[in-house]
């Protein structure tokens, strides 16, 4: 909070971030339509998509072969993690010239609170324009901006003027703005939940705010009092610098599907020595390894097991992996990814890493291919 009793929030949202990095060291590739993920051949899924694909409907985590369907001639590029983290750093680098209260969701985008800042008397518009310009200038990139007294109203605001855009929703507007929106533009109300809503006649923010508290109850159980604050333009969660790591993970999606047991068992030794590394880098342990196939009619399942000493080296996770093969595979189908996590991690005290350091490993998982 600050002197006049409300957070001054921004929600900065780079655009179309691994394609527009892509662009901007390619010059070949700027005008055109282009896939960070996936490939020509139809194989895996968009990890992201630049704007010019996105005129043709192409968005993030779409099927390769969906994708070319809609736009012929889209350009696939393999992902280059590396290059999307340290241009990541470089663009956090620049929100802790204005602020220490910094909340990364992913490698492109975060929040920051800025009530305290002294930058430009406090302005979060004059310090959001001035974080944009920095980001421009320092790495060719553009960044899209929402400025409010709360994160549900600043993420909101972040999309209205995309891309390269920067817009504000004070708090005198918050209600009549959020009135207006349709329910499925809310962050925190998913496809499903919205499809609900709409089928109750809960269509925009005014028809949300309209029901009571225990009308909502009586259909969305305990997310009632959330979604009753949403509708009044009510977020009351702090902007948090960290949160603890849940998973450590890997997944890959094969060029041409599986069907011998000892080819999937050398793909899944190989992701085994990869999350093996993740967790001795970070001498993180944890109990509960997960194994995700999904197979050629893109059926996804997963099968898991628990041993309480837990899972610290790739050697571990081997041992492991032949009983939990067996036990999903279906003879009948063969298998376009194969995948590894290990939760219900023990993390040392004083490391528990922030968004922004797990998120590579986030965006590797979705678009991980051969």
């Amino acid at each position: 909070m600050n002197d006049i009793g409300y957070r001054r929030i921004i929600h900065v949202d780079m655009d179309a971030f691994y394609a527009s990095v892509e662009q901007r060291d390619h010059i070949a590739l700027r005008g055109r339509p282009v896939a960070v993920g996936g490939s020509p051949e139809g194989r895996g899924v968009v990890a992201a998509a630049s704007y010019e694909a996105r005129a043709y409907g192409v968005r993030s985590a779409m099927p390769s072969a969906r994708a070319l369907k809609q736009c012929p001639d889209l350009v696939f590029v393999r992902p280059r993690f590396e290059v999307y983290r340290a241009v990541s750093r470089e663009i956090r680098a620049i929100f802790a010239q204005f602020t220490e209260w910094i909340e990364p969701l992913s490698l492109d985008e975060a929040y920051l609170d800025v009530s305290a800042t002294g930058f430009a008397r406090g302005s979060g518009t004059r310090i959001a324009a001035e974080i944009r310009r920095r980001i421009r200038h320092q790495t060719g990139l553009t960044a899209s901006a929402g400025v409010s007294c709360n994160k549900f109203l600043a993420k909101l605001a972040s999309d209205m003027d995309k891309p390269d855009g920067l817009y504000v929703i004070r708090p005198e507007e918050a209600e009549a703005f959020v009135a207006s929106l349709p329910v499925r533009r809310f962050h925190g109300i998913g496809p499903a939940t919205a499809a609900r809503m709409q089928r109750l006649g809960i269509h925009t923010g005014a028809d949300l705010r309209a029901r009571s508290l225990d009308e909502l109850r009586g259909a969305f159980g305990r997310a009632a009092r959330h979604y009753w604050q949403l509708a009044r333009g009510i977020d009351d969660r702090p902007v948090q610098p960290s949160r603890a790591r849940k998973s450590v993970g890997a997944e890959r999606t094969f060029g041409e599907d599986l069907h011998d047991r000892e080819a999937m068992r050398a793909r899944l030794d190989a992701l085994a020595d990869e999350v093996g590394r993740r967790l001795a880098e970070g001498g993180i342990a944890g109990r509960t390894l997960t194994l995700k196939l999904r197979f050629s009619d893109f059926r996804t399942i997963t099968r898991s097991v628990t041993q309480s000493g837990g899972f610290l080296r790739a050697a571990e996770l081997r041992a492991a992996l032949p009983a939990l093969l067996e036990r999903g595979l279906d003879t009948n189908r063969g298998v376009r990814l194969l995948g590894l996590s290990v939760s219900n991690l023990d993390i040392p005290v004083g490391d528990q890493g922030t968004l922004w350091d797990i998120a590579a490993d986030d965006a590797r998982t979705l678009c991980g291919g051969d």
